[in-house]
């Protein structure tokens, strides 16, 4: 199959027709708002159309590979840099779910901007195709070059149409990347110097021949850089600030695709290419993960702003996926990806919600509100399908991601896999309080009587537009929930190879007793009371 795919170029379109488009719409005058909104969506739905047409066309390749793009590109200091781009199992659902967000988001928050709309537009448009460069390349240099390139769009995004403390919150966003962006660099130059390239598998060859030292620090250099976008505890501090601040549309593709580019990094380069280093870390990773879940929902509870209540969620939801992946089996690292798509929906449909609210009410503060489940019923039935999906339901695609993970942890080689899988289960427990609690006095308690509440200020239910917006969020849900091998089933052979070369120790097997093996569980009560 991979040989007819090899340089097509489809992925190179995919990745610069939105950077291209995006530009263009930034030379449109303010005047012409409207018509920049137009092209955006327009030209992010015909990109999605593109993309799914192509994709989903694609069976499962046992190999991993999809679509490759692999040229010689320039030199840097002596070291060839190629333009090597790759769809594989890895990052398959990754690209759809950015191709799927996007025009999502610039249609359900449509009027929430009313100051320079069409510059934040093409903006968005901009960080679309930043994105999916970093989720396509292969070369190092290459995705670091993307990598920085998807700051200054996201920057600007904050710094320009937040919130009251919007350039706080922006320039903490810009210097927690940066930093550790520049710890990693100084990393990458080193192992690509004595790799003599910028190429994974080169890298992964002459990191073998370093002392053990020498990997784990050159690892943890790595691992910094991907953890502060994950964001890992207690690395965690600038992502409340920056969702909050940050306009709707902002918010979303933070949480549903941004975010993500920190756990695929640490699969997708980290771990492959300092295999013993990651085993070596991994009980420091999976301790810092189980804080991130414990901690994120223990804050969360404590908000009193709505949109911050999700934000400090994501802390929560994002330390599962470290954690799976710090599990090394194939069920825990299956489950960090499809939690990565989890979240990308779940959260994100949560920040279209809140960003409707505000919309109406001009508040967040949960007290301000009260019984918008009689003024709102269709708001409130997509706030709480999407509120249970977060939660983790039976059924709901939360449910399964969170499940694959914990039995993952539970089930691996490594001495802290149950306890740390038992305390992390608290999590889950966690989610169902702070979120149910927040329903329950926003939607459910008594209405503010004052006259600058947010209740005074809601009497529009959700218009055809956000309805249509909400519907494809909340079946991919279910469908995720009820059909997950549809998903899981791109990226196993992807990460079975990937375990393959870690050598983690070896899964517990869980061993079931047959009901004829204990005499207590097949013998009468009369026989009982005589052995007795």
């Amino acid at each position: 199959m991979l040989t007819n795919w090899i340089n097509t170029h489809l992925l190179t379109f995919l990745t610069f027709a939105p950077i291209l488009w995006g530009a263009l719409l930034l030379c449109l005058p303010e005047r012409q708002a409207y018509l920049a909104k137009l092209l955006g969506l327009l030209g992010t739905l015909g990109l999605a159309v593109v993309g799914f047409s192509l994709m989903l066309r694609l069976a499962p390749d046992p190999s991993g590979a999809l679509f490759l793009e692999h040229q010689p590109w320039f030199t840097v200091v002596g070291l060839p840099v190629d333009y090597h781009l790759r769809l594989d199992g890895l990052n398959f659902w990754l690209i759809l779910l950015t191709l799927f967000l996007v025009p999502l988001t610039l249609l359900g928050t449509w009027n929430s901007l009313k100051q320079r709309s069409g510059a934040a537009t093409a903006l968005f448009v901009m960080l679309e195709g930043t994105v999916l460069g970093a989720l396509f390349a292969q070369d190092l240099l290459l995705f670091y070059l993307f990598w920085e390139a998807m700051l200054p769009p996201m920057f600007f995004l904050i710094g320009i149409w937040g919130g009251q403390d919007r350039k706080y919150a922006a320039n903490k966003f810009m210097l927690y990347t940066l930093a550790g962006s520049l710890l990693w660099l100084v990393a990458l130059l080193y192992v690509a110097s004595h790799a003599g390239g910028f190429t994974p598998e080169l890298m992964g060859q002459a990191v073998t021949a370093m002392p053990f030292g020498t990997q784990c620090l050159l690892f943890v250099a790595f691992a910094v850089a991907f953890a502060i976008k994950v964001p890992l505890f207690p690395l965690h501090t600038w992502l409340p600030d920056a969702h909050t601040e940050a306009p709707t549309a902002g918010s979303v593709i933070l949480a549903g695709v941004l975010l993500k580019l920190g756990g695929y990094g640490l699969l997708r380069f980290a771990v492959p290419i300092f295999p013993q280093a990651a085993l070596h870390y991994a009980q420091p990773l999976a301790l810092l993960s189980v804080i991130a879940i414990i901690y994120g929902a223990l804050v969360a509870m404590m908000q009193l702003d709505i949109k911050k209540l999700v934000a400090y969620s994501s802390v929560s939801h994002m330390g599962f996926v470290v954690l799976g992946i710090a599990s090394f089996t194939v069920i825990g690292v299956q489950g960090a990806v499809f939690q990565m798509l989890n979240h990308g929906i779940s959260t994100g449909a949560l920040f279209l919600l809140v960003g409707m609210l505000y919309d109406r009410a001009h508040t967040r503060q949960i007290a301000d509100f009260g019984g918008v489940a009689k003024r709102m019923p269709i708001f409130t039935f997509f706030f709480l399908v999407v509120t249970l999906s977060s939660i983790g339901l039976p059924l709901t695609n939360g449910f399964v991601g969170e499940f694959l993970i914990l039995n993952g942890t539970y089930v691996s080689g490594f001495a802290w896999g149950r306890p740390m899988a038992v305390v992390a289960s608290l999590g889950i427990l966690f989610g169902a309080v702070y979120l149910l609690w927040m329903v329950k006095r926003v939607f459910w308690g008594p209405e503010n009587a004052a006259e600058d509440s947010g209740t005074a200020h809601l009497h529009d239910d959700l218009n055809a537009r956000e309805i249509a917006v909400m519907v494809p969020l909340v079946v991919l849900i279910f469908w995720m929930g009820l059909h997950h091998r549809t998903f899981t089933a791109h990226s196993e052979a992807t990460v079975t190879k990937l375990l393959a070369d870690i050598k983690a120790p070896s899964p517990r097997a869980v061993q079931v007793i047959p009901a004829d093996a204990h005499p207590a569980l097949h013998s009468d009560h009369g026989s009982s009371e005589e052995a007795h």
